[in-house]
């Protein structure tokens, strides 16, 4: 079973998160939160806060524990772009694009192998004996 968490809309460019996805990609969830805990960027700290709720999702919908999950896929796709403008010499105007990106998490569980369970020998139950009593 897997666990799908997308977020759209994030100010913040795709570039600059894929350069902190690098790192990330590499360690489980688990270790990947401690070590976005750190960062100084904003990217890290969008990541982390993405990162952070992928997990609880897939502990709540998966029935697992942190420790127990892995990714499958994590992608920083671009978005849209906000495009304004500011004034330029000569009465021209200069473009600015915002960028804007979106980030999609799918944890997996890890599959516990488990020993096949043993076969209950039967036991066999005697019938107990049934007391007659009888009247006076």
């Amino acid at each position: 079973m897997e666990s799908t968490t997308y977020l759209k809309n994030i100010r913040v460019s795709a570039k600059k998160m894929r350069f902190i996805l690098i790192a990330v990609k590499k360690k489980g969830p688990a270790e990947a939160m401690k070590y976005l805990f750190y960062s100084r960027t904003n990217a890290g700290r969008v990541l982390y806060k993405a990162l952070k709720s992928a997990i609880t999702n897939a502990i709540v919908t998966l029935k697992t524990t942190d420790d127990l999950l892995q990714f499958r896929l994590l992608v920083v796709e671009e978005g849209s772009k906000i495009k304004r403008s500011r004034p330029g010499g000569r009465g021209t105007a200069k473009p600015i694009e915002r960028k804007i990106s979106h980030i999609k998490i799918i944890l997996v569980a890890k599959e516990v192998l488990q020993s096949s369970p043993k076969k209950k020998e039967e036991t066999s139950v005697k019938p107990s004996k049934k007391r007659v009593v009888k009247n006076k």
